[in-house]
């Protein structure tokens, strides 16, 4: 019994020990949560409010929207090109928006506007169908095990999935309403567009309607607005809109050649930027600064406020020096003049002709008119631009470059300067002549080489200036520099060089071949060069020419942007802080008596006595004009069929002049390219008087 009570009495031990312990937890724990909830008390009671304000805070993001860009007017101030604002309907997107909330917008907003001038692709209407829960689910099950697990048992990714899925929609084709269709197109335009960005989904077209309708449920369309957007209008016609150039639409947004840069400069990816010739020539200017949107957010990523924080500022305004009367006039005689030589068989393989107006004393470009046509088709299009991305061979009509380079180097002078008019034989080649009969002239000097346009002069004098050696029939040896001779001179009047005229895509013409292949010089296109059959140049270098000897020997760059300002609010001022100064590129260094030699000349084409000379044409218009034709021989290209052989022989026919004779106060040059050699007719000279006529009928002083 002793043994059971001592067993007994150490269990009881035991067992009094053990709720010692488990006191001492039980009271440490105690302890633990009373300082918990004393610390949460704590913070609630001294940091709850600060912690309501950060779970309710909201984000503020500062984002930027487009403004007009720059309104372009003519050297009267007329405009011819300014900004139409229209209405529109906007979205911008929060950064927490689903697919679910996109599609249920798509749908509610296509309640009040319809989208009919675009059509929904296959992907986007399947985008669209996808976004319903349903449709997703029911197409989900409907896809093979292929679409969803490779062949190795793994499965694909979501967006592998999902391209299947895409694919069986659009092989399925569902057919959609005229107002899922919008929504469709809707759904599409929301998704693209980037977080707080804010987007068109309708600038065209939009009614009174549709603005009210929308307007009232403002408040069950997240995200949606009504804003203003611009679009380009040209009140004086397009016909130098191939000049001004275009601008992208905000669906293309940044060329993507020049993406980067435009990035890297503030743009964003949907803005509307100029592309092409004055747009892009002068997109820094006529951008101007956007607006300035802060857009807050909630903590939940939903916009709470958009509110408008600096207005931006319309781009710079240019004033060009183009006429648009003039413009117009010079574009519809080169089409009237051109279309009479189409319907007379005497441009059946012309590709084109262009005409360029320049003020001789400032560069200053009045006019610039242009027609591609295809060859193939007949279509004509104005391409006004070809002035000065075209490049053709003139012929005769720079000679007076030609007698000029002789005159300054002192290869022939103002009292001495006659050659025997005799043919070059050249051994193995053809004769090379003047367009006479031969023996029609023994001598001739510069002026009356000028005046009937003799070829066999202007080589003698090339011969005679590079230091050839040449025996008729027998012999000839031309020195290797030769044709940098004649090309350096010819460059010195602009001719093969770019003018730097302040527009994109100028070339510089085509320079012949100069060796052939066992590195000979080709002594006999040394002699084509004189007389301008062989290099190739372009409207406006003959332009720039001709006004250097217009204007007494000044080489000015030609432009077309006179000033640049700003336009007032009301549209009907505009304010300069900018004009462009005449820039003379080089000065010809001739004598008073060696310019006249070749003034003399050109007044002779037009005013001569000599029964072949080439523009009597033009000797009873008002005021007076000199000025050199030119025809230079050349064959058919077709530019559909390049490997095509064609042996049509044709001829470019050109001509340059400026007028008054004396005082010059207009330049011109006009290029008929491709005519039949037995039709060459008056057709640039046409052009030319129409030109002439209507400049001073546009600007007679009464």
């Amino acid at each position: 019994m002793d043994y059971f009570r001592k067993n007994s009495g150490t269990g009881s031990n035991k067992q009094s020990s053990t709720p010692i312990r488990m006191r001492i937890i039980v009271g440490v724990i105690l302890v633990l949560f009373a300082m918990l909830i004393g610390q949460l008390a704590y913070l609630q009671l001294v940091y709850g409010s600060r912690f309501k304000a950060e779970v309710q805070q909201s984000d503020s993001t500062v984002v930027s929207n487009q403004v007009p860009r720059g309104v372009m007017y003519d050297a009267k101030g007329h405009v011819l090109v300014g900004n139409k604002a229209t209405n529109a309907i906007t979205y911008t997107k929060s950064a927490s928006t689903t697919t679910t909330q996109i599609y249920q917008i798509s749908n509610a907003l296509s309640n009040y506007i319809k989208i009919t001038d675009e059509k929904p692709t296959k992907q986007m209407i399947a985008d669209y169908y996808l976004a319903d829960k349903d449709n997703n689910t029911k197409i989900s099950a409907k896809l093979p095990k292929s679409a969803k697990v490779d062949a190795s048992g793994n499965k694909k990714t979501n967006s592998e999935v999902y391209q299947a899925a895409i694919a069986y929609v659009e092989k399925m084709d569902p057919k959609l309403t005229e107002k899922q269709k919008t929504a469709a197109l809707i759904f599409n335009k929301i998704s693209g567009a980037y977080t707080l960005s804010t987007i068109y989904i309708k600038n065209k077209g939009l009614t009174d309607k549709e603005i009210a309708q929308v307007g009232e449920h403002l408040s069950e369309l997240p995200g949606v607005g009504i804003g203003t957007d611009w679009q380009r209008s040209y009140p004086n016609g397009s016909s130098i809109q191939s000049i001004i150039g275009s601008v992208s639409t905000e669906k293309s947004g940044l060329p993507s050649d020049n993406l980067q840069y435009y990035l890297r400069n503030g743009y964003s990816r949907n803005d509307r930027v100029g592309t092409s010739y004055l747009e892009e020539e002068y997109e820094p200017l006529l951008k101007g600064t956007k607006s300035t949107s802060k857009v807050t957010t909630k903590s939940n990523g939903n916009i709470q406020q958009t509110k408008t924080v600096y207005d931006g500022q319309a781009g710079d305004s240019l004033m060009l020096t183009i006429d648009a009367k003039y413009q117009k006039e010079v574009q519809a005689s080169l089409k009237r003049i051109y279309g009479s030589a189409i319907g007379a068989g005497a441009a059946r393989y012309s590709n084109g002709a262009y005409a360029v107006a320049m003020n001789p004393n400032t560069g200053a470009l009045l006019a610039v008119a242009g027609i591609n046509r295809n060859t193939n088709t007949g279509k004509t299009t104005d391409n006004a631009l070809g002035v000065i991305n075209q490049s053709f061979v003139m012929g005769s009509a720079v000679k007076g470059a030609t007698v000029s380079g002789g005159l300054i180097n002192k290869v022939i002078t103002p009292t001495n300067n006659t050659f025997p008019d005799t043919p070059i034989y050249l051994p193995g080649s053809p004769v090379k002549k003047s367009v006479y009969p031969v023996g029609t002239f023994s001598s001739l000097d510069a002026e009356t080489a000028l005046e009937v346009s003799s070829n066999i002069y202007m080589m003698n004098l090339a011969m005679n200036w590079v230091g050839a050696k040449y025996v008729p029939k027998t012999y000839i040896h031309m020195p290797d520099n030769a044709f940098n001779t004649l090309r350096r001179n010819f460059a010195m009047f602009g001719l093969g060089q770019k003018t730097g005229v302040d527009l994109p895509g100028e070339v510089a013409g085509i320079e012949g071949k100069s060796f052939n292949s066992k590195g000979n010089i080709l002594s006999g296109s040394v002699l084509d060069l004189a007389y301008g059959n062989y290099d190739a140049y372009t409207p406006i270098q003959l332009a720039q020419y001709v006004s250097t000897i217009a204007n007494g020997g000044y080489r000015m760059q030609p432009y077309i942007v006179q000033s640049v300002g700003k336009t007032s609010k009301d549209g009907k001022k505009i304010y300069i802080n900018y004009n462009k100064k005449p820039n003379v590129q080089q000065s010809i260094p001739w004598t008073t008596d060696e310019l006249n030699v070749v003034r003399e000349g050109f007044w002779r084409v037009v005013h001569g006595t000599n029964g072949w000379g080439t523009a009597h044409y033009l000797k009873d218009v008002k005021p007076s004009v000199s000025g050199k034709t030119g025809t230079a021989q050349t064959f058919y290209y077709d530019a559909e069929h390049p490997n095509r052989k064609h042996n049509i022989e044709l001829i470019n026919s050109t001509f340059i002049g400026y007028a008054p004779s004396k005082n010059p106060k207009l330049a011109v040059a006009v290029v008929f390219s491709g005519l039949d050699p037995d039709m060459e007719g008056t057709y640039t000279l046409q052009v030319a008087k129409a030109m002439i006529q209507d400049y001073f009928k546009l600007h007679s002083t009464k």
